[in-house]
């Protein structure tokens, strides 16, 4: 293994070997052909990575709905256990789980870090699911007649996520999911796909019986196998906005429940009263973080009045950082997750400058001593960017930072709100009526005030509007509850005694 780095190599994640499912409660090996899995900074070949076939999609589906039979009627306190033992398990291999991360997504090791943290705070949400399942009771609301609900699992869901946060997302899903009394099938990304496979060894680790969760590799043949199969009730997805769309309307043409999250252009607006050394610092650490490969990452910056005249500043900052390998600590973030997500970034940047974009802080032609086949880009910044342009209304997923200039904040509320996507949004300011306007105004789901990424803690819900979300009920928090599960309303009385009763040719309740 390259430069100290340590991985199980057993029978779920052997980096010499075809990367295995995960069916019933083992790893089975797949005949099936599959892609190379390489390392982003090195090109290494990790692992090949079959893509099911169709027997063994339907396989998985069937083993979680054997499973949900007996899994439905586990005591809710005993699922919650689960839940304890496992993330017991997380926090005990965070660093495990983070240096294997690093391998395939090319992160630095602190934001490996910090993304299996992220996921490990849903599975500690998910311990207190049975609080959140709990019905409703209303004594009397007729002579002798209680009404009460009962919230239960809605039976097999599926996940389909992306590559840039493979132990985070899939732990937003499954871990809720099986909480609430539902078995879980999981798609993950082609291409960082070792990562979800060590999540299922740690779960089997932790007592989760045999088909709770299964996990089934490929691409879109396997997501649409999910999509169009009768067994599955559910599919949560997390991805681009164009796929996404995709998802949700298959997904309901097959009368299913989804909840789709999509892509963004996040926009971080800065007052001319705001602390400059912060704003500044925030602008580029959202940018330039996980090498720009988050849904949550600022893109656009809206600089309002006199802070136009914090460029320069905005510019050294950037350029003062510097991407790198996984392990070395100097290095701002890692590379580009593939040699094509690298091109399709050089093509922004391009198309940016023939377009009339300034290209303030060019990062095309980034190198890392060291690594020569490194999907490295290097900070890049344009200025003078309007909404017509490509670099401004598409989402680059790299570390390209966007700015315009606007002279008021009515001005710059206009344009975050005439974007079609809504995940994301900041305001840098000093002024308390400056925020309560801003976040009364903006037309997005998650916004921050003097915060760059407003990520919400789990017992909140991620709820990104417009185009950046597709379905009714949101991922995570008490939304993520009622999306795995449904409710019954039992409305009963019972009789004292035999004697006979008049008929009651009637709906109301007497």
């Amino acid at each position: 293994m390259a430069r100290g780095h340590r991985w199980r190599e057993d029978a779920a994640n052997s980096c010499m070997n075809k990367l295995k499912l995960f069916i019933d409660g083992r790893f089975v090996a797949s005949a099936a052909a599959g892609i190379a899995v390489t390392d982003p900074a090195t090109q290494e070949v990790l692992c090949e990575v079959p893509f099911a076939s169709a027997s063994e999609v339907d396989r998985a589906v069937q083993g979680a709905k054997q499973a949900f039979e007996h899994w439905r009627e586990t005591p809710a306190p005993e699922r919650a256990r689960l839940m304890f033992a496992y993330q017991e398990l997380l926090k005990k291999h965070q660093d495990d789980i983070a240096r294997g991360l690093c391998r395939e997504t090319g992160k630095t090791l602190e934001d490996a870090r910090g993304e299996v943290w992220r996921g490990i705070e849903v599975v500690e949400y998910a311990c207190s699911a049975v609080s959140l399942a709990m019905g409703e009771t209303v004594e009397n609301v007729a002579h002798g007649i209680d009404t009460y609900s009962l919230i239960q699992p809605i039976g097999v869901c599926a996940g389909i996520t992306p590559f840039n946060f493979p132990a985070m997302v899939p732990l937003w899903m499954f871990p809720l999911a099986v909480a609430c009394g539902n078995t879980f099938v999981l798609k993950p990304s082609e291409q960082d796909p070792m990562t979800p496979n060590r999540l299922m060894e740690l779960l089997s680790q932790a007592g989760a019986p045999d088909g709770l969760v299964q996990v089934v590799h490929g691409g879109k043949e396997q997501v649409d196998a999910l999509l169009e199969h009768p067994d599955v009730r559910a599919v949560s997805f997390v991805g681009s906005a164009p796929v996404a769309k995709r998802i949700y309307r298959k997904a309901a043409d097959n009368l299913k429940r989804v909840q789709a999250l999509a892509g963004a252009k996040n926009h971080l607006v800065v007052m001319p009263d705001a602390n400059k050394e912060q704003a500044i610092s925030s602008l580029v650490g959202a940018a330039c973080g996980a090498a720009g490969q988050r849904c949550m990452a600022i893109s656009a910056a809206v600089l309002v009045g006199e802070a136009a005249d914090w460029l320069p500043d905005l510019k050294a900052a950037m350029a003062a950082v510097r991407p790198g390998a996984w392990d070395d600590d100097g290095a701002g973030y890692g590379a580009q997750i593939t040699a094509a997500a690298r091109q399709r970034i050089l093509n922004f940047i391009e198309q940016g400058k023939a377009e009339g974009a300034t290209c303030v802080l060019d990062g095309s032609g980034c190198t890392v001593p060291g690594y020569p086949g490194g999907n490295w880009i290097g900070p890049t910044l344009f200025a003078d960017v309007t909404p017509d342009m490509s670099i401004y209304a598409e989402e680059i997923f790299g570390p390209v930072l966007v700015t315009s200039s606007v002279q008021t904040l009515d001005d710059a509320i206009a344009l975050v709100n005439a974007n079609p996507f809504g995940n994301g949004v900041s305001i840098f300011t000093a002024s308390g009526g400056a925020a309560r306007k801003f976040q009364h105004e903006v037309q997005v789901g998650q916004v921050g005030i003097n915060i760059p990424i407003p990520v919400p803690l789990p017992f909140f819900s991620f709820t990104g509007w417009k185009n950046s979300f597709f379905g009714d009920l949101h991922a995570y928090g008490k939304q993520a509850v009622r999306f795995y599960t449904e409710t019954k309303t039992v409305t009963a009385r019972w009789f004292d005694d035999a004697g006979s009763a008049r008929p009651n040719m009637t709906i109301k309740l007497r």
